[in-house]
């Protein structure tokens, strides 16, 4: 593959890139356990410490920041304690401008990972995925409206929390067609069919099953045609777990095998996809090639325990492992 990845690198900072979507704090507690609670027959885990990262759309900004692209961050989080600290996960990321839009009837989304003597014994999550009231729909069209005037493009992360109603998606569609701002979607089964039309529609193997279960589409890969078809899309790709990622565009069909060499934690990895894929997209390459560099991004912070966002030089280094360039 002749790609020059240090001239991309460069390409990447001219972007502007726009996502919307679910915004959740990912919580990790570290400790060990040591007895057994006499109250129940459930392990005791001694606190260590306590870490938080973004998670959801966050994450997808979060990768994007980390190849250098410019970028803005539009969703809705509680007004509480769980706010401020996803806010200070962004820091020290000066290329990513927050557009948080405060819901007091609901809690910020939080996904609390107790790990104890390195293994994750239990996952708290604390959300109410009822769709977002009539008033903040508003609101976040109108912050929508004013922050997309020069961007290149727009990444829509659906987790089905409820800060996505289908007047929001359809709104951020026609605006895009009308502009001709291409859209890379990573989906949940609800609203599935609001994204008809767009660049990229990028669903896991468990999300398209769920969508294409009542349709006669038949098996993969052939199904992917039928499916691509109906959704309109010019791009569809398949994440695949270890089996790599599906790619339907025009009427070709490429597997992907995956490229991670020690797989630790595959959290966030669909996240590092879509954001790869997008910038390198907007960049000029092809699906293919930027497929393979997405699969190449997902593989390496599959490397690392926790959601991990890829950067420049994480990408340059699995880039050059692979590809023996200097």
């Amino acid at each position: 593959m002749q790609i020059d990845i240090n001239r991309l690198s460069r390409e990447y900072a001219e972007k502007n890139i726009l996502v919307i979507g679910d915004i959740i704090l990912d919580a990790y507690i570290y400790g060990k356990v040591d007895r057994i609670s006499q109250e129940a027959p459930v392990p005791i885990v001694a606190i260590d410490r306590k870490k938080f990262k973004p998670g959801g759309a966050a994450n997808v900004a979060l990768n994007l920041s980390g190849l250098g692209a410019n970028v803005q961050l539009l969703g809705v989080t509680g007004d509480d304690s769980n706010a401020e600290e996803l806010q200070n996960c962004f820091q020290e990321s000066e290329n990513i401008q927050l557009l948080l839009v405060k819901d007091k009837s609901r809690p910020t989304i939080v996904k609390t990972r107790i790990i104890a003597d390195g293994k994750q014994v239990f996952r708290l999550d604390e959300e109410i995925t009822s769709e977002i009231s009539s008033l903040l729909i508003e609101e976040l069209i109108k912050v929508f409206n004013e922050s997309c005037k020069d961007i290149d493009g727009i990444i829509i992360e659906d987790y089905n929390k409820g800060a996505l109603p289908k007047e929001i998606i359809s709104h951020i569609i026609n605006h895009s067609s009308e502009h001709e701002i291409p859209v890379y979607v990573d989906p949940k089964y609800d609203n599935y069919e609001c994204f008809k039309g767009v660049r990229l529609f990028k669903p896991n193997l468990i999300e398209y099953n769920a969508i294409v279960r009542n349709k006669q589409f038949g098996s993969l890969p052939n199904s992917g045609f039928k499916f691509k078809e109906f959704i309109e899309s010019d791009i569809l790709l398949l994440t695949m777990g270890a089996d790599g990622m599906s790619l339907y565009h025009n009427n070709q069909h490429n597997q992907i095998p995956t490229k991670a060499r020690n797989v630790y934690d595959v959290s966030g990895a669909g996240d590092t996809v879509i954001a790869t894929f997008a910038i390198n997209d907007l960049c000029g390459l092809d699906p293919l090639e930027s497929s393979t560099i997405a699969n190449l991004a997902a593989g390496r912070v599959c490397e690392e325990i926790g959601v991990f966002p890829i950067s420049v030089d994480s990408l340059k280094e699995i880039f050059s492992h692979h590809y023996n360039m200097d």
